[in-house]
C-alpha cells in the first residue's frame, strides 16, 4: 500500500518560498528502501517519515534526503510539527531522532499563522584540521582572503554536522559555483551534512548558503539543522551574548527565500530554531 505523502514548505508562509519537505505520517510498515525511494521521487532535500509513538504528540521520525538517510533535518521537523498541529491541534510534540530526542512546539501567530519551534539536541563545536579547510576553499572556489577574519571556520553539531565558513561580503555569499563531487567527497570524509556558508549583515543578523552535494542536492533553500548548529558556534566562540535571539536568511538566492529564528537562552546549551510552515498545493 502506498502511503499518504504531504508536501510543505519551511521557514515561510508562502509555498514558493522556504524549503520543501515530504512528509509521511505513518510510515509503518515502509522499509529504509522504500522509504529512500519516496524521497528520491520527490527530489525535496529532506523527508520525513513518522512512525507513531505511546499517545499522538509521541513520534520516531526518520529523515531521508534522495540519496542517503541522515541524522537529523530541521526543515523538515518544523513542516512536519505544523502538518500535525494543523490535525491535532497546536501544542507540544517530541520527536524521537537518530539524533536523540527533539521537542518541538506550535504555537498560532495572531493572524492565524502556524510556527514550531524545536530545541535541538547538546551541540559542540570544534576545530578545522588546516588541510581540511583548503580543501573545502578549494572545492568552493573561495579564496581565502574572501573569509570573514572575526568568524573563524568551525565544524558545528546540533544533530548533525555542518563545516561553518563565513563570508567577508555578501557578494561573496552571492557567487556560489562549486565543485559538486570534490565537495561531495570532503563532506563524506568528515561526516558533514551541508557545509554552512554565512554573512554577517548586523550584530543578530545572518545570510546563508548551504551546499548539499551529499544529499544529491545543489543547496538546500532553509536548513534548521544548520541554523541551530550555527547558533551553538556563535555562542561558542563568544560572537553573541549567551542569550540572543538571531535571525538568518536563506533561500534568497535560490528565488525562495525563507526566515529562521535562532534562539539562545542562557544557562541552556540547547538552541532552538523557530519557523512558519505551510502546506504547497
Amino acid at each position: 500500500m502506498t502511503p499518504d505523502v504531504l508536501r510543505y514548505s519551511a521557514f515561510t508562509t508562502r509555498p514558493a518560498g522556504g524549503n520543501p519537505a515530504g512528509i509521511v505520517l505513518d510510515a509503518t510498515g515502509l522499509t529504509d528502501a522504500g522509504m529512500l525511494k519516496i524521497a528520491a521521487d520527490l527530489g525535496y532535500s529532506e523527508s520525513a517519515f513518522l512512525t507513531p509513538g505511546p499517545d499522538d504528540r509521541t513520534y520516531t521520525v526518520r529523515y531521508f534526503s534522495p540519496k542517503a538517510e541522515v541524522p537529523f533535518c530541521g526543515h523538515a521537523t518544523v513542516a512536519t510539527a505544523v502538518a500535525l498541529a494543523e490535525r491535532l491541534g497546536t501544542g507540544d510534540f517530541l520527536f524521537r531522532t537518530q539524533a536523540g530526542e527533539v521537542p518541538v512546539t506550535v504555537d498560532a501567530d495572531d493572524d492565524g499563522t502556524l510556527r514550531a519551534t524545536l530545541t535541538s539536541v547538546e551541540p559542540h563545536v570544534e576545530g578545522v584540521a588546516d588541510a581540511d579547510l583548503a580543501e573545502a576553499l578549494a572545492a568552493l572556489d573561495w579564496p581565502a582572503a574572501d573569509l570573514d577574519p572575526a568568524l573563524a571556520p568551525r565544524i558545528s553539531y546540533a544533530g548533525a554536522r555542518h563545516l561553518v565558513l563565513a563570508a567577508a561580503t555578501r557578494e561573496r555569499l552571492a557567487e556560489l559555483d562549486y565543485d559538486f563531487e570534490r565537495l561531495a567527497a570532503l563532506m563524506r570524509r568528515l561526516d558533514l551534512t551541508t557545509v554552512q556558508l554565512v554573512w554577517r549583515e548586523d550584530e543578530f543578523t545572518f545570510h546563508a548558503r548551504d551546499p548539499f552535494p551529499v544529499g544529491g542536492v545543489v543547496e538546500d533553500p532553509a536548513t534548521g539543522a544548520a541554523a541551530a548548529a550555527f547558533g551553538a558556534y556563535l555562542r561558542a566562540l563568544g560572537l553573541v551574548p549567551d542569550a540572543a535571539e538571531l535571525t538568518v536568511h536563506q533561500g534568497a538566492d535560490m528565488g525562495r527565500p525563507g526566515e529562521l529564528t535562532v534562539t539562545l537562552r542562557e544557562g541552556d546549551a540547547r538552541v532552538r530554531v523557530s519557523g512558519a510552515a505551510v502546506p504547497i498545493p
